[in-house]
C-alpha cells in the first residue's frame, strides 16, 4: 500500500535471524530425510488446525527416524548414558496443516562440531509447493548419569556422522 496516499502499509513480520534459510541450500538434496505424515484427529485443535506442539513431535520423530538410518539407533544411545536433549528451537509458523491434510518433514543435519548437533526442518506439501513449517533445531550431547555436557559424542555417532558427512 501507498504510504504517500495517508494508507498505513501492509503489517508483516519482522525478519527472524533465527531460521536462517540460506544455509538449507547449501546441502545437498539427498542428505535430507523425509518422514510422511497425515493429520489425525488427535493432532488438532477444536477447529482442525494442527496443535503446534504436534510439530515438534513430527520433527523428533524425523529426527530419530533420520538417525536411526545413519546407524545411530536411540535406544543404543540411551544405553550408552548418553541424551540428546534440545537446547535451542527455533520454529516458523508459514501455513497449518490440517485435519485430514498428508505431508511430509523434512530433516537434515546442517552442522556438527564437538557435541552439538543442528538440525534444519521443513514441513511441505507432498507435492513440495506448499511449505508449513521450517526450523532450526540444536542438540547437545549430555552424559545422562552425570547430567553434564560429554567431551565428545560416542564413538559410534562419530562414526556414523562422518559417514554421513563424508
Amino acid at each position: 500500500m501507498n504510504t504517500a496516499s495517508g494508507q498505513q502499509p501492509d503489517p508483516q513480520l519482522p525478519p527472524t535471524t533465527a531460521i536462517e534459510q540460506d544455509r538449507a541450500l547449501e546441502a545437498t538434496a539427498d542428505k535430507w530425510y523425509e518422514y510422511p505424515i497425515k493429520a489425525q484427529p488427535h493432532h488438532t485443535d477444536y477447529s482442525g488446525v494442527v496443535w503446534h506442539g504436534t510439530y515438534l513431535t513430527w520433527m523428533e520423530t524425523a529426527r530419530v527416524e533420520c538417525l536411526r538410518e545413519l546407524g545411530i539407533d536411540f535406544a543404543d544411545l540411551v544405553a550408552l548414558g548418553c541424551d540428546l536433549p534440545v537446547v535451542n528451537l527455533a520454529i516458523r509458523y508459514h501455513r497449518p496443516v490440517r485435519l485430514g491434510m498428508s505431508a511430509v518433514v523434512r530433516a537434515r543435519i546442517i552442522e556438527y562440531s564437538g557435541v552439538r548437533m543442528i538440525w534444519d526442518y521443513q514441513i511441505q506439501s507432498l507435492d513440495r509447493k506448499t511449505l508449513y513449517i521450517s526450523a532450526q533445531v540444536t542438540l547437545v550431547a549430555i552424559d545422562a548419569e552425570k547430567g553434564k555436557i560429554m567431551r565428545r559424542f560416542p564413538a559410534t555417532v562419530e562414526d556414523a556422522l562422518v559417514k554421513w558427512k563424508g
